[in-house]
């Protein structure tokens, strides 16, 4: 692996953990406005110090990033299916990667979809990011999508879709966590981030998420709706990186929020 891309992954992936807490806020590619991410500069600003990158869209990043921001982006570069098509598979690269590079990203990220209709048209596309990632140093995330789905989260088919990607030559995964996830990890030699999904019951729920996935041998998240959707988006990004940067508990990462929380409560009547 060439200086330039382990360069860029270590930005990510940052010691001494190794590990990675991304912030996902790509959904409107084919979601469009989502649920307080209607206004995504508003939303992105205050969590960007927090994160080890942001994944989002070529057109989000020159509209609501400023260009002095040091977070690490990891760019949205397939797209071309939105909800209002039964099958989201039929997707196809969007973005360059000339672009990418013009955009000085740390890595690309596109969506597999095994077992779905365009499964062959997705993974060829992967293959030949793969290819143009080596001419340019930036490492490619591919992302194992189900669509609508979502009963295709069990370990039998994440760990065929890891391997798959990993085969191809993607130098990270992003996938779901679920029962059995270990089986999932020793599958794939790249690391493996997880995926939030949609918005769960509470905090605590997103961080035993969290906590079951570096446990089980995850190398980070990348969560959107979790975090941006949470009533304290960055007290729970806080209580995410104790998780995965500092082996924290469940408990002590609700200390994190809790703690968090109270002092932006208590900081207007204090100024």
């Amino acid at each position: 692996m060439d200086w330039g891309m382990r360069n860029r992954l270590a930005r990510m992936f940052r010691p001494p953990s190794g590990n990675s807490v991304m912030l996902a806020v790509d959904h409107g590619y084919f979601m469009g406005p989502t649920r307080r991410l209607e206004d995504v500069r508003g939303t992105v600003a205050p969590l960007l110090p927090h994160a080890d990158a942001v994944a989002l869209t070529r057109g989000i990043l020159r509209a609501c990033v400023p260009a002095e921001s040091a977070t690490p982006v990891v760019l949205r570069v397939s797209g071309g299916a939105t909800v209002l098509q039964e099958d989201l598979s039929d997707e196809a690269i969007t973005t360059s990667m000339p672009e990418a590079a013009r955009l000085n990203v740390s890595a690309v990220a596109l969506s597999v979809f095994v077992g779905a209709p365009h499964e062959h048209q997705s993974l060829v596309n992967l293959a030949r990011l793969v290819d143009e990632s080596a001419e340019t140093g930036i490492p490619v995330l591919a992302i194992t999508a189900v669509g609508k789905e979502l009963e295709k989260r069990d370990a039998r088919y994440l760990a065929l879709a890891c391997r798959v990607s990993a085969e191809l030559g993607a130098q990270m995964v992003k996938t779901y966590y679920c029962e059995g996830f270990s089986k999932v990890v020793e599958g794939c030699p790249v690391p493996l981030v997880v995926a939030g999904g949609p918005k769960l019951d509470s905090d605590r729920a997103a961080l035993e998420l969290a906590h079951g996935a570096i446990a089980d041998g995850a190398r980070g998240i990348d969560m959107g709706r979790n975090i941006w959707q949470s009533d304290h988006p960055v007290a729970m990004l806080k209580a995410l990186r104790a998780i995965v940067h500092e082996r924290a508990t469940v408990r002590e990462a609700m200390d994190v929020l809790e703690a968090e929380r109270a002092a932006r409560v208590s900081a207007p009547s204090a100024a």
